[in-house]
């Protein structure tokens, strides 16, 4: 009988060879840090006047008195993506991430939306961030204003741990993956949301300064540890 270890061993060698060989953004797509260095560069405020900054690595934004909800938001529009963070809100403010949303035209009214919205206004998926049981679904801002679990009967996730999964007055990691139509989120390990929906195949990140009542504030919301993974 012929041996065929020899055959084996030379056949693995020859694989890790072609594998080294392999650039390693070409095995798996490569984690950017974004804040890391204190720059806000790909970045820009839109649909409110609310302020960011970056201090020791920490996104920090903070709301206005009288302005709309705020957003910061990426340059260019993503499609795949998986997205991780750490967040922690003021008790009297409620926040979010906006995934795949969009930039209002002059006069555009999206459907489902009960009128035309501001030139500029980012509407879309968001992924909430609140201490009042909804964190981690997802909101449709600013065009249904209504769930994203609702709208897909996917209410069975929206599970009691799921409710008190984001802890109030302390840093809580989100991680949110979109790839396709399938969208996901998990706050500190535990799923928040899972559905499928076409509608936006892609759209801009946007990280939340909700709008507050005049005479309250200032309030802020603060994330740390952001890092996104380009999917595509």
């Amino acid at each position: 009988m012929i041996n065929a270890r020899p055959f084996a061993v030379a056949a693995l060698l020859f694989a890790g060879l072609v594998l080294s060989s392999v650039p390693a953004s070409a095995q798996a797509p490569a984690w950017k840090d974004l804040f890391k260095n204190g720059s806000l560069d790909g970045f820009q405020i839109v649909s409110g006047s609310a302020t960011y900054k970056v201090v020791d690595g920490v996104l920090v934004g903070t709301t206005t008195e009288g302005s709309p909800n705020t957003f910061l938001a990426t340059n260019a529009p993503l499609k795949d993506f998986e997205l991780e963070f750490e967040v922690k809100v003021d008790d009297e403010l409620n926040s979010g991430v906006q995934v795949r949303s969009h930039l209002a035209k002059e006069g555009e009214k999206p459907e489902g939306a009960g009128g035309p919205l501001p030139a500029g206004r980012l509407y879309g998926p968001q992924c909430e961030i609140s201490i009042d049981g909804h964190a981690g679904n997802f909101y449709d801002e600013a065009r249904r204003g209504v769930w994203w679990s609702g709208l897909t009967s996917t209410e069975a996730i929206r599970t009691d741990a799921a409710k008190a999964a984001f802890k109030k007055g302390e840093w809580n990691s989100y991680r949110i993956v979109v790839v396709g139509d399938h969208f996901q989120s998990w706050i500190n390990g535990v799923p928040t949301a899972d559905f499928r929906q076409p509608h936006d195949p892609e759209g801009h990140i946007g990280f939340q300064v909700h709008g507050i009542a005049n005479g309250t504030g200032p309030y802020s919301v603060r994330w740390r540890s952001v890092r996104l993974k380009n999917l595509n």
